[in-house]
This record gives C-alpha cells, sequence and structure tokens, in this order.
C-alpha cells in the first residue's frame, strides 16, 4: 500500500504528517510506503491513499487514490480514525 501526504509545498507540514501515518500505522499494525510530497507532485503520483488538508483536496480531486482529509495534522487520533474507517 502506498500512501502520500500532501501540503502546498511538500517540506515541512508534510513531513509532519508522514511521521504521524507512520506512527498511526505502525500502531495498528498495518505496513505501507508512506511518502511526504507537494500537491503538484502528488497529482501525477500513484498512490492508495492521499492524506491532506481540505483545501488542497479539491485540486486532487480527479486522482484514483481514496483521499483521506484530515483538518489538524499533529492530531494522531483523528489521522487513526480516518484509517480506520477506510481500512
Amino acid at each position: 500500500m502506498k500512501i502520500l501526504c500532501v501540503c502546498g509545498l511538500g517540506q515541512g507540514t508534510s513531513l509532519i504528517l508522514r511521521m504521524n501515518v507512520e506512527n498511526v500505522l505502525a500502531g495498528m499494525g498495518i505496513q505501507a510506503d508512506v511518502e511526504h510530497t507537494d500537491v503538484s507532485t502528488a497529482s501525477g503520483s500513484a498512490a492508495d491513499y492521499i492524506v491532506t488538508s481540505n483545501e488542497l483536496a479539491q485540486s486532487l480531486g480527479n486522482h484514483q487514490a481514496k483521499i483521506l482529509i484530515v483538518n489538524n495534522y499533529f492530531d494522531t487520533n483523528e489521522i487513526k480514525q480516518k484509517f480506520e474507517e477506510v481500512l
């Protein structure tokens, strides 16, 4: 399973999100290839899931991946809940 964590520039925020997604998935016993990137790169990249904000999700609406919208990138409980809903 491949997961992209997406922010506007693909730098700090998406890296923080990636680390939190990795921690949540590890706690759930799920192995995945998790990467962080910017919205432009994500739109052309293959993935099973994209984790991002509501604003950026609109730019990725045509992507084949399932998009998980997270309001607080630091809230591991919210991230876990989003994955529990789709896995």
